[in-house]
């Protein structure tokens, strides 16, 4: 077996790249622009001896995701903008109970039904706050098909290292698109498999305690152990606890494990920021105009770079920082009202250096609306 060449809509190469790291098991609900994952998906899996449901709504999909990963499946499902709204609480109890999930969201513009066959970026903010209470969220995103399959890939074995639930935050460009992708050979991609406790049947078994490198090993439910999964705070057998000592173990847990490994998760792209002046940080399709911008610039004399975030959960304040360390002019370029602004500027000492380039009218941020944003901001001196 060897790679293979494919020209392929992005939402294909994410049903590729999902197969490719092992899915089983995917339940969802049409809604545009994210369609084609589900379409691809039941007519994929059967071939393969996997499972596709089509279910009534995004909370039952989320719901049944949910379930199957328990009894040991790698599991996904795909959504857009109101779809990933009504998924929100059973995220929640996802990542309450430590559930291994993979969350596709193709963005939309919003809010309510808003654009749908539109693109945008406004869901980042709720990718990371839309479930509520204290948590943390691995949020990936990708510009190009490559990228796509590649992150698809990451967010599978993400989701089975943390066992978490992750999103893919894609948008209508990325999901919709055809460009040329490599599929790598099997074997190629390293891949994480369910890490499966090595506690005998019939042997007490704690199904929320970690082991010393933090992982938690996995018994398939219904299989040879019985115990207890809850959205309630609950104690290493799994079992509701209001016990103050025990709450904030499990709190500082959920965070941590995430948090305290913010760097081996980030992953991010890079284009000529060795002596840039002025930086423009994106994601997503809004990078591919951004990187153009550089390209096109550079080739002039003028010392401009590219960060292209693929990472945007947990946000990777440290990279900001390190990358645009030289920077005089620091520019954000994205398809929503400022939402990865914010973290950027709170990032950077100084944060009244840091622009918003922009659209949020449902129409694609080209090269021209970055090169008038930044003529703008060299007309004030900056």
């Amino acid at each position: 077996m060897s790679d293979t060449i494919r020209f392929l809509q992005g939402n294909e190469v994410c049903v590729e790249a999902a197969l490719y790291a092992g899915l089983d098991f995917f339940a969802g609900y049409p809604i545009t622009p994210s369609t084609e994952i589900a379409e691809h998906l039941s007519l994929r899996l059967p071939q393969i001896g996997g499972k596709f449901i089509q279910m009534e709504d995004e909370i039952a999909s989320i719901c049944a995701i949910i379930g199957a990963s328990l009894t040991g499946h790698k599991v996904m499902t795909a959504t857009s903008g109101p779809g990933f709204s009504l998924m929100q609480e059973a995220l929640g109890y996802a990542v309450m109970a430590e559930i291994p999930s993979v969350i596709v969201n193709v963005q939309r513009g919003g809010p309510s039904t808003g654009l749908p066959t539109h693109v945008s970026q406004g869901d980042v903010n709720q990718a990371r706050w839309g479930t509520h209470g204290d948590h943390a969220i691995i949020a990936l995103t990708a510009s190009n098909h490559q990228d796509v399959f590649s992150i698809t890939v990451d967010a599978f074995n993400l989701a089975e290292t943390y066992r978490t639930p992750v999103i893919l935050l894609f948008d209508e460009i990325v999901g919709h698109m055809r460009e040329r992708v490599v599929i790598p050979e099997k074997g190629k991609l390293p891949l994480v498999g369910r890490l499966r406790t090595s506690v005998r049947e019939g042997v007490d078994y704690h199904p929320y305690l970690p082991r010393e490198d933090g992982r938690l090993p996995m018994s398939d439910f219904g299989g040879g152990h019985r115990y207890n999964v809850t959205g309630l705070a609950h104690d290493m057998w799994g079992f509701p606890s209001g016990n103050p000592q025990v709450v904030h173990g499990l709190m500082r847990h959920l965070i941590d494990k995430i948090q305290n490994n913010a760097s081996e998760i980030a992953r991010f792209r890079e284009y000529d920021l060795e002596d840039a002046e002025c930086v423009l940080i994106s994601y997503g399709s809004s990078a591919r105009s951004a990187l153009h911008v550089v390209k096109n610039r550079r080739k002039r004399g003028e010392r401009i770079g590219l960060l292209e975030l693929q990472t945007l959960w947990p946000f990777p304040h440290r990279i900001v920082r390190e990358k645009c360390a030289s920077a005089h002019t620091v520019v954000v370029v994205e398809m929503n009202m400022g939402q990865v602004l914010q973290e950027v500027k709170l990032s950077l000492p100084n944060p009244e250096r840091v622009f918003l380039a922009n659209r949020v009218d449902g129409v694609f941020i080209n090269p021209t609306d970055i090169r008038n944003i930044l003529r703008l901001i060299q007309g004030k001196g900056v």
